[in-house]
């Protein structure tokens, strides 16, 4: 109830301050308009990129440093980091990527961010910024109208760097203006208390806006028309700093496990780096007294000054973190495990991971994988063995006629209980992903789908299959024991062959054959089945009964061929040719 009363009576102040205060309006206006080029420039990349940035992440992260170099480039072309941080939780999420290089990523991300301040402090206060924002305005508004995705994404790409800089032109003319009835300089604290002080305001500034490069734009044209000393800017930009981990991390707290533990280790980096800072703040400044003018950075340019001490010390974070990232993975992957998912609940299929089109692709993938090896213990359990024994090193043969017990499993109730739900979670999944997609991508789901369904169908199948392999292998019928062994030999090798496909190493061509070989066979084998029916019937061996059974039966097994077959050419054989060709376009 006091909520509800504070939160409107606490609007209508600001309200009024804006109003009654021209220069406040002007100052937070500007703060607004870069905000929404934020928003648009992260949205833009999104479209613009066609997954070109998600394709960086994954093949270039695969040594700490080329994770963190793929991280700094990333986000200075993006301008986003937290574009950055969804990508590379939405890997954790899939498993493309490990947690050392994206921990890695995030770090250079951190130098990344510092390029917003060079952006602006080269750019926005040294030429008439807002001339330019306008055509980029236009141009981008009429990119809008298109159909195709790429320039609808670098039109939201214009319209956001339209908006920064229209921001920058109205923060940096509320400042001057404010100057004229309110030096805040008069105010500027002296010695490490206004250093903790300023630390503080930067902090809370980047918590509330929930933009550390919103808060550094406001640091640079406030330090740029006079409105606060040198020193007590540089503290600012240390307290945005240590303020975006604390926006980091209440963004983590909806997010999964993946999220939470970079989440902590933005937490451990910038903490790190902001003790670094403030303890030798003072060395720092005077270290970049040194190289500003080896970079032709004037004496007086405090700006461009400020720009390059923020990078100096997110580097010098990165040097005093970096060769400690092993030791820090081992500490996050003890954090936030969580029990083993119930029956039928999906493993991959994070939200993190729905809106990037190459994660969620993975992450269906990957579950339907899930769904294959919940579906396989199933049958092998359904066909009176176990999945130890059929991927042992035994002979095929053994395996089967050594198998005398049967294993009690009520399909039904497991396929209500579990497979039938992970099943609809990947396809409820599916269709929420598909929207992100492209027409290639959209066409790789719909394989997947199928091929979820296949698997569904097969347990179906199995289900048939049980109630007479069951009744007669305990009949005393030697010839009807003999042929429902025979099928389940003709399982059991293709069980095999594809748990070999799947730790493979051979390429998609060399595997496509064996699973040629395999469908060729299974047709052999149903049309030696048949004819041999054919005979033990002649031969008074089975009488008609058995002979219907036997024949639907085999129906069956074969049915269960031909989708076992089908799986592994979606799951394995085309996975292989996307990483195929990946790797021949890596370099």
């Amino acid at each position: 109830m006091l909520k509800r009363i504070i939160s409107p009576l606490l609007f209508l102040f600001f309200a009024w301050f804006i109003v009654s205060n021209e220069n406040a309006k002007t100052i937070i206006a500007g703060i607004a308009i870069f905000l929404i080029g934020m928003h648009y420039m992260e949205n833009g990349f999104k479209l613009f990129s066609g997954g070109a940035l998600e394709h960086i992440l994954q093949r270039f992260t695969n040594t700490t440093p080329r994770a963190i170099g793929t991280g700094f480039i990333s986000t200075s072309i993006v301008q986003s980091s937290s574009l950055v941080s969804v990508i590379v939780i939405s890997f954790l999420s899939a498993e493309l990527m490990g947690l050392t290089s994206a921990v890695g990523v995030v770090f250079g991300s951190n130098i990344g961010t510092t390029t917003t301040a060079w952006l602006v402090s080269s750019f926005g206060l040294k030429i008439k910024i807002a001339q330019y924002a306008f055509p980029m305005l236009i141009f981008g508004v009429i990119m809008q109208f298109s159909k195709h995705n790429s320039y609808k994404g670098f039109g939201s790409v214009l319209i956001g760097l339209g908006f920064i800089f229209l921001g920058i032109s109205y923060m940096k003319e509320g400042f001057e203006t404010l100057k004229e009835g309110l030096d805040l300089a008069e105010y500027a604290m002296q010695g490490y208390l206004g250093v903790f002080v300023y630390i503080l305001f930067g902090a809370i500034a980047t918590v509330v806006i929930q933009s550390s490069s919103a808060t550094m734009a406001i640091i640079i044209t406030a330090l740029a028309t006079g409105q606060i000393d040198y020193i007590n800017a540089l503290s600012l930009a240390i307290g945005a700093n240590i303020g975006t981990t604390v926006t980091a991390v209440l963004g983590a707290l909806a997010s999964n496990k993946n999220g939470k533990r970079l989440a902590v280790a933005h937490l451990i980096f910038n903490l790190i780096t902001g003790i670094i800072a403030i303890v030798f703040i003072y060395q720092l400044k005077d270290l970049v007294d040194f190289i500003a003018p080896l970079m032709h950075i004037p004496a007086s340019d405090y700006a461009m000054k400020l720009a390059l001490f923020h990078t100096i010390f997110n580097i010098i974070g990165v040097l005093a973190v970096a060769p400690f990232i092993k030791y820090l993975v081992k500490f996050l992957e003890t954090l936030f495990c969580t029990k083993e998912q119930g029956r039928g609940q999906p493993k991959y299929l994070t939200d993190e991971v729905m809106e990037i089109p190459a994660s969620a692709l993975e992450a269906i993938r990957k579950e339907t994988i899930h769904l294959y090896d919940k579906s396989l213990e199933t049958i092998v359990h359904a066909m009176n063995l176990h999945r130890k024994e059929i991927f042992s090193d035994k002979e095929v043969h053994d395996v089967v006629e050594q198998a005398s017990h049967p294993i009690h499993i009520d399909i039904d109730q497991v396929y209500q209980q579990g497979i039938k739900n992970l099943y609809s979670e990947i396809l409820r999944y599916s269709s929420r992903s598909q929207s992100y997609m492209d027409e290639e991508g959209n066409n790789r789901v719909y394989e997947l789908k199928l091929t979820a369904r296949n698997i569904i169908e097969m347990v179906k199948d199995i289900r048939e299959l049980q109630r007479n392999l069951n009744r007669f292998t305990k009949s005393k019928n030697w010839f009807m024991i003999h042929e429902y062994n025979k099928l389940r030999k003709e399982l059991v090798t293709i069980f095999r062959s594809i748990e070999e496909m799947r730790e493979s190493s051979e390429d998609a061509t060399e595997i496509m054959t064996q699973l040629e070989v395999l469908k060729q066979k299974a047709v052999d084998n149903e049309i030696y089945l048949d004819r041999n029916i054919d005979t033990l019937i002649r031969e008074n061996k089975i009488d008609p009964h058995m002979a219907s059974s036997l024949i639907n039966d085999v129906g069956f097994t074969r049915s269960i061929s031909n989708k076992l077959l089908k799986t592994a050419s979606v799951l394995w054989v085309q996975d292989q040719e996307i990483k195929e060709l990946g790797d021949e376009y890596e370099y």
